[in-house]
Parts: C-alpha cells; sequence; structure tokens
C-alpha cells in the first residue's frame, strides 16, 4: 500500500493513540480562560479603591515675592495680559488600588497614591465605603499602609515573588480611569528592573498586562490566586498603557509594611561605600576573569566598611555567600538587613579572595548621602527626575549622564538664572552629576549666601548656568 493511501487512515491512527493514552493532550485554551477566571474570583474580592483628597495652597503670583515684592502685584498680570493669579486653595483629588492584607483593616498600597492626603476613603468590592487613615508610607521604595475599622475582611493570599518566572501568566487587577476591579491578563515580561527611576530602592517586576492610572497598589497575582507584586507605574510616552509595566515584588513591599506597621518607619542597615557595577571593559582594567560583583569606588570615613576592612578597589562577589549581581542588588540586600547584623563579605583584592566580617550600621533617614534642605531645594525651583533609558531616547541624550530637569517653578531662582524643563544636569559646583543620589549629595553641601555653578546639556549644547543662593 502506498503512503498516500495510508493518509486516509491517519484521523483513525490519531484517534486510536489518544484512546489509548498514547498521546496526551496539552491544556486547552478553555482551561486556561477557566483559571483566569478562577483567579479573579479570587481576587478580587481582596482588592480595593482608594481615594484621596489634599488641600494645595495657592500663594498667588512669583511676582510678589523677592526679588520682584514691591514692583509688581496679580492685579497687574489680569490688567495688562489678562492673566488671572488664583488665590486661596484648591482640592486636588487622587485614585489608586489597594490590597487588604488582614481582617482587621490593613491596606498595602503605593506611598504616592496616599502620602500628603488629609482625606482617603477606601471602597470595597462589596460597596462598603470607609474611612481609612494612613498607618505609614515610605519613599524610598513607594510603599504605603492604611487603615480601615472593620472586621472579618477577605485577606489575599501573599506568594513568594522571589520565585516568579519571566513568562509566566500574570493578573493585574486595579481601578483604572475609575473603572472598579478591573483585570487584565499578561506575562511576567522581566524580573528585578531597576534605574527606572521611581523609586531609591527598585527591584520591579516588569508586566505587559495592562496597567493604567488608577491601578497603582493593585493586585498583581499568579495563576495560583497569590499576589506577587503591587502594581506601581508605566512606562509610557502618551500617559497610558504601552505593553511596559512596573510591579512592587510583594516580597519586598511586604517587609516594609511590617515596619511600617510596627514602627511608623523602616530602619534600614547601612554599609558607607560607594559602588559601582563592572562591564567586561572595567573587568578587564581591573584584572578580572569576567565581569561580576560590584566595584568599590570609595569607602565612608567611619562607616562600617571602613571598620570592618573593606577598601577603595575591592570587588564585592558575595554577601553571606549571596551573589551580588549589581550595585543596586546589592544596595538592595544591605538595606534588608538589620542594623548591627554582622555579615560576611567576599571580595577580591589583588587577585585574592578575602573574607572580610562587617557589623553594619544604621542609614539615616535621608539616606546615606546628605540631602538639600527642603526651604533650598523650594528657593531653586527645580524639581528633577532620573534620566532613563527611555527618557534619554525622547530628549536625545543617549549615551549621556546626569538628571533631568522635570519642572522649573515660574520666577524662581532657577528659571530667572536661564535653567530650563528638559536640561540635562550634569555637573555640580564641578562635581559630576550621574544619579539623583549625586544631586541629592551636591546640592546639600550647598550654604545659605552662595553661588552654584550647574553644568547642563540642552539639545546639542552644553553650558555652564550659575544660580546665587539668598543668605535669608
Amino acid at each position: 500500500m502506498r503512503l498516500h493511501s495510508l493518509a486516509r487512515f491517519a484521523p483513525f491512527f490519531l484517534f486510536l493513540l489518544l484512546w489509548t493514552g498514547g498521546i496526551q493532550a496539552s491544556p486547552s485554551l478553555g482551561s486556561l480562560s477557566q483559571d483566569f477566571s478562577s483567579v479573579a474570583e479570587e481576587v478580587n474580592p481582596v482588592v480595593v479603591s482608594i481615594s484621596s483628597e489634599k488641600v494645595i495652597k495657592l500663594k498667588g503670583s512669583p511676582f510678589s515675592r523677592e526679588p520682584f515684592k514691591g514692583f509688581f502685584d496679580d492685579d497687574f498680570f489680569d490688567r495688562f495680559f489678562r492673566i488671572p493669579i488664583p488665590q486661596g486653595e484648591i482640592r486636588k483629588r487622587g485614585l489608586g488600588s489597594g490590597v487588604i492584607v488582614s481582617q482587621d483593616g490593613y491596606i498595602l498600597t503605593n506611598s504616592h497614591v496616599v502620602s500628603g492626603a488629609e482625606k482617603i476613603w477606601v471602597t470595597l468590592s462589596d460597596k462598603r465605603k470607609f474611612k481609612a487613615k494612613i498607618v505609614g508610607t515610605d519613599a524610598k521604595t513607594d510603599v504605603g499602609v492604611i487603615k480601615i475599622d472593620a472586621h472579618d475582611l477577605p485577606v489575599a493570599k501573599l506568594g513568594d515573588s522571589d520565585k516568579v518566572k519571566i513568562g509566566e501568566w500574570v493578573l493585574a487587577i486595579g481601578n483604572p480611569f475609575r473603572l472598579t476591579h478591573t483585570v487584565t491578563a499578561g506575562i511576567i515580561s522581566a524580573k528585578g528592573r531597576s534605574n527606572v527611576g521611581l523609586a531609591e530602592y527598585e527591584d520591579f517586576i516588569q508586566t505587559d498586562a495592562a496597567i493604567n492610572p488608577g491601578n497603582s497598589g493593585g493586585a498583581l497575582a499568579n495563576l495560583e490566586g497569590e499576589v506577587i507584586g503591587i502594581n506601581t507605574a508605566i512606562a509610557t510616552r502618551s500617559g497610558s498603557y504601552q505593553g511596559i509595566g512596573f510591579a512592587i515584588p510583594v516580597n519586598m513591599a511586604k517587609e516594609v509594611m511590617d515596619q511600617l506597621i510596627s514602627q511608623g518607619k523602616v530602619i534600614r542597615g547601612w554599609l558607607g561605600v560607594i559602588i559601582q557595577d563592572i562591564d567586561p571593559d572595567m573587568a578587564e582594567a581591573l584584572g578580572l576573569k569576567k565581569a561580576e560583583g560590584v566595584v568599590v569606588g570609595d569607602v565612608k570615613k567611619d562607616s562600617p566598611a571602613q571598620r570592618g576592612g573593606v577598601k577603595r578597589g575591592d570587588v564585592i562577589l558575595r554577601l553571606d555567600n549571596r551573589k551580588v549581581e549589581n550595585a543596586v542588588g546589592l544596595k538592595n540586600m544591605v538595606a534588608r538587613y538589620k542594623p548591627g547584623t554582622k555579615v560576611k563579605i567576599e571580595v577580591l583584592r589583588e587577585g585574592r579572595k578575602r573574607d572580610l566580617s562587617v557589623k553594619l550600621g544604621e542609614m539615616s533617614s535621608s539616606g546615606s548621602s546628605p540631602v538639600a534642605a527642603p526651604e533650598l531645594a523650594e528657593e531653586l525651583g527645580i524639581e528633577v527626575e532620573g534620566l532613563t533609558g527611555d527618557l534619554a531616547r525622547r530628549l536625545g541624550y543617549r549615551g549621556e549622564k546626569g538628571v533631568v530637569v522635570s519642572d522649573v517653578k515660574f520666577g524662581s531662582l532657577a528659571q530667572l538664572a536661564g535653567i530650563k524643563r528638559g536640561d540635562l544636569i550634569q555637573e555640580i559646583d564641578r562635581e559630576k552629576i550621574e544619579s539623583l543620589d549625586d544631586y541629592r549629595r551636591a546640592l546639600g553641601k550647598i550654604k545659605k549666601g552662595e553661588s552654584i555653578l550647574f553644568l547642563v546639556r540642552r539639545g546639542e549644547d552644553t553650558l555652564f548656568v550659575a544660580v546665587k543662593v539668598p543668605r535669608k
């Protein structure tokens, strides 16, 4: 019998093999759809809608303050330029999401959803509405905890975010655009995303499940019905979903939450080193066989690292037998320890591995670097953000380092000196600025009455801008 004749019997042979168990059928799309429905049914009740309100006081025209005080008033703009200057106050309303983590009303959300709010309301899935109070917020991780006066609430099942895998199916549940309890599906696109510019401590889960304004603080759940992340932000050029969303790993969020509940603040370990990643070129220059660990650029005086014997030029390979992948990873690892904890640090020094014992200190509330006084930051009138890859492409700063001016207050010292939105600050007083930490550190050294010399990149040009800080 020829092959083409045998082909007529193929359906029969296939049926026979399936019937006898010779071929195992793969899970159907219907099964996956049922999984999605089951997870949505389980997780939806533990996701809440959060609405907030804060009062913003308007102080009138900047020309009513120095150095223009006495020359112009608000009526000047109304009469000559038809620009009415608002007075009094306005009420700013916000919307976000949260995840119930205890039967007695503790709710996990994002810091930026509730921080500074004077009034907070929480709406449950059964439409009950409660007033909430802030238990604590941590801007360094963008984690916030609020509390409502309720009992016997459904509680989220928290998973282990360290075990999530790239390609794993997840559901994002929240309240985008006031559309309560919206469920979207996607996969884990990446893990350990850092240098995104959203928080000081970043270890984000990246997902392509649709996340939009209002989703912040909501649940990212796996197909076991476990919350493995707290939806936080998106990377976008339009302001809405474009396929890239970020969630705080629930393990990190839970550690911060527990401290906020128990002591109202987060206490972090501190090592006291300036570190940087190692690329192949640096590895070759350091005489390493491969790019691994992080190199110590400097050791702070009287820091735990200095007392423990860490030196400039050391390559840190492991912390308590855990491999150090990059600078952000080491920073996050150290922060998770309690101050006073003794840790073993494996370093490579002059081609030889050494084990050092270091007793960690406590990071100050402002971080390991001095931060500019709030009144100075307000006087300058500059708001900045980290230079992400997407922002660098949009502004034409590929390959550059610095912080981007995201806003300049009208009539401020910075605006009058010539600093503009979109400028890339690369130096302050001849000191290189490559990160937000560098920016804060440099501004923290400025004293009243001094002049600040900024080196900024604007398009294809680089220029110096001097800003005089008043003595009072």
